[in-house]
C-alpha cells in the first residue's frame, strides 16, 4: 500500500505541483511506505434504531443524531474501525520538522492520504467478508451532527489502545496523530453516496480551495 500523492498534495492547496516537488512528494511517499503500514482493526455491532439515536447493541455505544440515523438508515449491522499509522510515522515527522519544515509539511500531508488509503482497504476487506451485503459510506466522529465526545467510547469499544496504540487525548485528539476512526453501515440494499463535498471534509475549515472560492472535486 502507498500513499496518494496527487490526495496529499491537494490536502496542501497544490492542485498542480511543479515537476520538482511533484518529484519529492513521490521519492517521500516511497519512504514512508517502506517504511510503515496502515494499522486497522474493525469489529461488526447489531444496530438499534430509536427515535433520536442509533444503538449499538453489544458495546452500548449510541450514535446520536440525525446524521448516524440518515447514514445507517435500513442498516441492521455497523462496522466500528479504528486505523492508524502509529507511533514510528509521529517520531519521522518529528524528526523531519527539526531539519525541514517545508519537508514535514509534505511528509505530514503524505499520512492523512496513507491513513486514509488504510481505511479504503480496510473497507475492501470489509465487502470481501459480507459479499452479499452493501456498504454505506464511512462516516466519523465530528461529521455532521455526530459528537466528537463519543470518540472515547469508540476507542473503548474497539480496545484501540492495545490491539493498535491509538488512545484520546482529554482534548479529543488522537493518538498517534494519524489515526482515524469511522462506523460504516452494512445492508441488505444498495446504499446512495452521502459523504461528499466540503461538508464531509476534514479539512474544510483549513481548505485553501474554498478560501478561493472553489473545490478540489472530492
Amino acid at each position: 500500500m502507498r500513499p496518494d500523492v496527487s490526495e496529499a498534495l491537494r490536502y496542501l492547496g497544490i492542485p498542480h505541483p511543479t515537476g520538482e516537488l511533484r518529484r519529492e512528494a513521490e521519492r517521500m511517499a516511497d519512504e514512508l511506505s517502506d517504511a510503515i503500514q496502515p494499522r486497522y482493526f474493525y469489529r461488526v455491532e447489531s444496530v438499534e434504531h430509536l427515535p433520536d439515536r442509533v444503538r449499538l447493541q453489544r458495546t452500548e455505544l449510541d450514535l446520536a443524531g440525525s446524521t448516524a440515523l440518515g447514514m445507517l438508515a435500513g442498516c441492521d449491522r455497523a462496522v466500528l474501525l479504528a486505523c492508524t499509522l502509529g507511533a514510528r510515522f509521529d517520531a519521522k515527522l518529528l524528526a523531519i520538522q527539526a531539519r525541514d519544515m517545508a519537508k514535514a509539511v509534505i511528509y505530514d500531508a503524505l499520512g492523512s492520504a496513507f491513513v486514509e488509503a488504510g481505511c479504503d482497504q480496510a473497507e475492501r476487506d470489509i465487502a470481501a467478508r459480507f459479499p452479499d451485503l452493501f456498504l454505506t459510506d464511512r462516516f466519523s466522529p465530528g461529521y455532521g451532527d455526530l459528537p466528537l465526545d463519543i470518540q472515547p467510547a469508540l476507542c473503548a469499544a474497539l480496545d484501540t489502545g492495545r490491539r493498535l496504540g491509538v488512545t484520546v487525548t482529554p482534548s479529543l485528539l488522537m493518538n498517534p496523530v494519524k489515526s482515524v476512526t469511522a462506523v460504516i453501515g452494512l445492508s441488505d440494499a444498495p446504499q446512495p453516496a452521502r459523504v461528499r463535498g466540503c461538508r464531509a471534509c476534514n479539512l474544510r475549515e483549513t481548505c485553501q480551495f474554498r478560501k478561493e472560492g472553489k473545490t478540489c472535486g472530492a
